[in-house]
């Protein structure tokens, strides 16, 4: 049963954060994007602040202005602003599909700008998976639609973020980490509240509710992939991390009746066989995978 652990708490999780993505879809619909955004920013910071005041760690740290965690923060903002866009404007299928090249985005940045080495089989895996990613796209046809070019934008921040990450001073604390995320989150909310034209509004009870639920599923599925990192051998893990693909496809189907095209469904299969290839590359070759650091805000 332990070695089942850490696949199943990856796949617990992948479930929450699909969860997370069809929350939010459903509230943009009433709620002002920006205003899921502030409020999961909010939520998850004060959060992270009792988290941190319970350890006798600061909150406050001058480091969080300065070199790789500024990068880092200024990618969470991105991030979530492209992120509650993606939800707003295109199916969750083909956000979630189109996500799931950031783990190659990562190898590809890791490759250009870490000095990590990638030989002729991993960059054409790279190639490989943004072709899938060029096949739900479809530039140039009648079937493209501009709007799905946001969750690629995300895919950007978020991998950027990633990169940032494996930067950062040893002396700051995974949990300094997570509560400037989410308190980048905020600044983010604020300018997505701005881009669109939209005000603050009072959300019914219902509302409230599922804002709050959206904060702790989206913290719960953290822990949940924090917990199979730490248990599991990332050999056996990582590759569960593509389950969120599949739930993000089940709920589109069932509670928003999406019905994904032969393009998205092809192009999906096209990224994820590319980045398991990648993921036995590096194990073949002995080197730890570039991680990916997922957070609530996520993708």
């Amino acid at each position: 049963m332990s070695t089942l652990r850490g696949p199943l708490l990856m796949v617990a999780a992948m479930a929450g954060f699909a969860m997370q993505d069809a929350i939010m879809k459903d509230l943009v619909t009433r709620i002002p994007p920006g205003m899921v955004a502030l409020w999961l920013g909010i939520g998850g910071a004060l959060a992270f602040s009792v988290a941190l005041w319970r350890k006798g760690e600061p909150l406050f740290d001058r480091r969080a202005l300065k070199g790789a965690a500024l990068l880092r923060n200024a990618c969470e903002t991105g991030a979530v602003i492209t992120i509650l866009l993606s939800v707003a404007l295109v199916p969750l299928s083909v956000m979630s599909s189109i996500l799931q090249a950031m783990p190659l985005a990562v190898t590809l940045g890791a490759a250009l700008f870490l000095g990590e080495k990638a030989g002729w089989r991993r960059w054409t895996a790279i190639l490989v998976g943004f072709f899938g990613v060029m096949l739900i796209l479809r530039p140039g046809t009648t079937g493209f639609d501009a709007a799905a070019l946001v969750p690629l934008a995300a895919v950007f921040f978020l991998s950027t973020r990633d990169l940032a990450t494996k930067r950062l001073d040893s002396g700051i604390s995974s949990l300094q980490v997570s509560a400037w995320g989410f308190a980048a989150v905020i600044p983010g909310g604020l300018l997505l509240l701005a881009m669109r034209g939209e005000s603050l509004v009072v959300p019914s009870a219902g509302d409230a509710a599922l804002l709050t639920l959206n904060v702790v599923v989206g913290m719960t599925a953290y822990v949940m992939l924090v917990l199979s990192t730490r248990t599991g051998n990332i050999a056996t893990t990582t590759p569960f991390r593509y389950a969120r693909l599949v739930f993000s496809m089940g709920l589109g189907v069932v509670l928003f009746g999406e019905r994904p095209d032969i393009w998205t469904l092809t192009g999906s299969v096209v990224i994820v066989v590319a980045g398991l290839y990648t993921l036995v590359r590096e194990i073949q070759l002995g080197r730890r995978p570039v991680p990916t650091a997922e957070t609530p805000t996520l993708p």
